[in-house]
C-alpha cells in the first residue's frame, strides 16, 4: 500500500474492532483521530509514529483547529527537522480516552447514544498502544521505522517495542520512564480530586449542559504545570516579581488574594487556557492510564523481561531539572535495555526547563534523535 497525503492532512477513521482491554473490556467501535505527514513508500518502511503527551494530541506539527497555535512539537517534525515528511510518513494519533476525536468519554456510547462519560471503560498505556497498533493495521503499516516520543508519549514509545516486539525497529524515548512513582500518582490524584470536587462535575455527566468543571479542571492544570518547570527556571522567569497594575504604585502590594505574585499569575492563564481545549473527563482517565503505567510490572516484575524479545534500537533521552522524570529513571530503562541485550545510546542534556525542555527549543536533542534516525535509514 501507498499513501501520498498533504502535509498535516487531518483524518478521522472508525475501525470495527473489538479492542480488548487491559481491564476486561471490549470496545467496539474504535474511533481514531489522527494527522500524518509525508508519503508511506512503496515496502511501507519509511513509517515514523510520533506519541503524545498527556494533554497533547495529533496536531503535532500543524496549527491546532481550538487555539490556532503552532503544533506542539513542530520544532520536532517538519521539513528539515528530524522528523522530516520528505524521509519519512509520519503518523500522529491522537490516543485512547483523550478528547480530540479518538474514543473517550466525550465519545458517543452506541448503546445508549449518548456521551460515554464515566460510563466509558478504564484504560492503559498498553491500550493506547494496541488502538495505535489497530490504525496502522488500517493504513497497511507492518513494521514502523521509528515510534518516537516525550513524557506519557515516551511510555508508549517503551510500551510499543515491548509490546509489538516485531513491529519496531527503533524507539526514541525523552523525559520519560518506565513506571509511575508514588510522588507522579500523587500529583495526579490531586488534580482528579480538584476536577471531581467541582459541582459541575456532575459524575462526570456534564456534556449536554454544556456547562463543564471549568474550575475544577484549571486547578488541575496549575497543580501539573508545576511539575513541568523547575525551581530555577522559576526563579529567572517570575523570582518574586509582583504582578504591574494601574491602580497602584508598581511594587505596591495589595495584601489580598488576588494574583499579586507574577507566577500567580502565569499558573492561572495555563489553568483558563487549558479548559477551553481539553475535556475534564479526559483528563481523569489518561491520568488515571499514566499511573497505571508499570512496564516491568507487565511482564513480571522484571522490566528486562519487556525488551528480550525486540530487536528494536532504542535512544534515551533525560533532562538534567526534569524532577518530574528524573534522569535516574532514564538509567533504569538504560539498565534494564543492557540486561536484555538492545542496543541503546543514551544522553542527559542541560536544561533550565525542566521536563518541559522536551517541548521546547533543543537543539541539543534535536541534533541527537537525528543522528539516531538517519543511523537507522
Amino acid at each position: 500500500m501507498t499513501e501520498d497525503v498533504r502535509f498535516g492532512l487531518a483524518r478521522h477513521v472508525i475501525l470495527p474492532g473489538p479492542l480488548r482491554l487491559d481491564g476486561g473490556a471490549l470496545l467496539s467501535p474504535v474511533e481514531i483521530a489522527y494527522e500524518t505527514y509525508g508519503t508511506l513508500n512503496a515496502d511501507a518502511s519509511n513509517a515514523v509514529l510520533i506519541c503524545h503527551a498527556l494533554t497533547g494530541d495529533q496536531h503535532v506539527a500543524s496549527p491546532h483547529p481550538v487555539t490556532g497555535k503552532p503544533g506542539w512539537w513542530a520544532r520536532m517534525v517538519g521539513p528539515g527537522k528530524p522528523v522530516d515528511p520528505a524521509r519519512h510518513f509520519i503518523v500522529c494519533a491522537n490516543v485512547l480516552g483523550s478528547c480530540m476525536g479518538s474514543s473517550g468519554p466525550a465519545t458517543i456510547d452506541p448503546a445508549t447514544s449518548a456521551p460515554w462519560g464515566m460510563a466509558f471503560p478504564v484504560i492503559t498505556i498498553r491500550d493506547m498502544v494496541r488502538a495505535q497498533a489497530l490504525l496502522l493495521d488500517h493504513l497497511g503499516i507492518a513494521v514502523l521505522q521509528a515510534v518516537v516520543g516525550g513524557s506519557m508519549g515516551g511510555m508508549q514509545a517503551l510500551s510499543w517495542p515491548a509490546t509489538f516486539p516485531e513491529r519496531v525497529r527503533a524507539a526514541v524515548v525523552i523525559a520519560s520512564t518506565a513506571r509511575h512513582t508514588a510522588q507522579n500518582i500523587a500529583f495526579h490524584e490531586v488534580g482528579r480530586q480538584a476536577v471531581m470536587a467541582d459541582p459541575k462535575w456532575r459524575g462526570g455527566a456534564y456534556y449536554d449542559l454544556g456547562d463543564p468543571p471549568a474550575a475544577g479542571l484549571a486547578v488541575a492544570r496549575m497543580a501539573a504545570h508545576i511539575t513541568y518547570l523547575s525551581e530555577a527556571g522559576l526563579t529567572e522567569k517570575f523570582g518574586r516579581r509582583l504582578q504591574a497594575r494601574p491602580d497602584r504604585p508598581d511594587g505596591a502590594i495589595s495584601f489580598g488574594f488576588d494574583a499579586d505574585f507574577q507566577i500567580e499569575s502565569y499558573l492561572r492563564h495555563q489553568g483558563i487556557s487549558f479548559v477551553d481545549r481539553f475535556d475534564a473527563n479526559s483528563y481523569l482517565y489518561i491520568t488515571r492510564a499514566m499511573d497505571y503505567f508499570d512496564l516491568g510490572g507487565e511482564h513480571g516484575g522484571h522490566l528486562a523481561n519487556a525488551f528480550r524479545a525486540t530487536k528494536a534500537r532504542f535512544c534515551l533521552v533525560s533532562f538534567d531539572t526534569d524532577w518530574l522524570y528524573p534522569t535516574a529513571q532514564s538509567r533504569a530503562v538504560v539498565h534494564a535495555l543492557n540486561a536484555a541485550g538492545a542496543p541503546v545510546s543514551f544522553v542527559e542534556l542541560s536544561s533550565p526547563y525542566g521536563h518541559d525542555a522536551f517541548l521546547l527549543d533543543a537543539p541539543e536533542m534535536n541534533r541527537v534523535v537525528d543522528g539516531f534516525l538517519r543511523a537507522g535509514e
